[in-house]
């Protein structure tokens, strides 16, 4: 079910949406990849990480912090959007059938997962407000990439209506505001941090793996385990 906003946005961006098949293709291909999602966020986060300073421990927590949101919005998104009441996406949906340009997906991942709300901008954004919240100028260069990069693409075309953005955005955004908190942030990132830094072969080694999975939104290891339980 789409909102007046939600169909005034879409409507707008259908005159649009093929006008050009270079720039139609340019945005699906940055809506499919994730070289243009978290292969630009978490390299971000790791010179925040090596980079040296003053203020080196306290950004290191930062960064577990931002990671552990970003963990937590990712789960909590995939739990909602099962939770709550379905909603199709605006390519699944027949009322706005022909608004927008094929992105090519198994049509399963389309139709059987509710697109409410956006775990990519649930995610992302809460990794990228982890970044403005260390390094101003850095973060407001992750959110305007997040916005226009992640989030876009995927209104434009029709994996999800602005609506479904809008709210995992903002989950994301409070998710990271609450566990960068002084209060929040030491109770769990400076023992991990302490603890990193007394076994930096495996916390390094374990960090690289938390990375990878993030930057492919656990996607392999979800399908390894769904393989998995069919097969069992």
């Amino acid at each position: 079910m789409h909102t007046t906003f939600d169909l005034a946005i879409q409507m707008f961006l259908s005159q649009h949406a093929f006008a050009s098949p270079a720039i139609n293709h340019l945005v699906r291909v940055i809506s499919g990849q994730v070289m243009f999602k978290g292969l630009v966020l978490m390299p971000m986060l790791c010179f925040i990480w090596f980079r040296q300073g003053d203020r080196k421990d306290w950004e290191r927590e930062m960064v577990i912090a931002t990671v552990a949101s970003g963990i937590v919005s990712l789960a909590v998104g995939r739990v909602l959007a099962v939770a709550l009441p379905f909603r199709l996406r605006p390519i699944s949906d027949p009322a706005l059938h022909g608004l927008f340009p094929s992105v090519g997906l198994d049509s399963a991942s389309v139709t059987t997962w509710s697109s409410f709300p956006s775990d990519h901008a649930m995610l992302w954004i809460a990794v990228a407000t982890g970044i403005f919240l260390i390094w101003r100028s850095a973060g407001t260069v992750a959110l305007l990439y997040t916005a226009a990069f992640i989030c876009f693409p995927r209104v434009f075309v029709g994996l999800h209506h602005p609506t479904d953005i809008l709210a995992g955005a903002a989950i994301g955004i409070l998710f990271t505001y609450i566990a960068t908190r002084d209060a929040v942030r030491q109770r769990f990132a400076t023992p991990i941090l302490r603890w990193m830094e007394r076994s930096p072969g495996v916390g390094y080694t374990l960090a690289l793996l938390l990375v990878f999975e993030l930057v492919t939104q656990f996607d392999e290891t979800l399908h390894l385990l769904h393989a998995t339980t069919r097969a069992l």
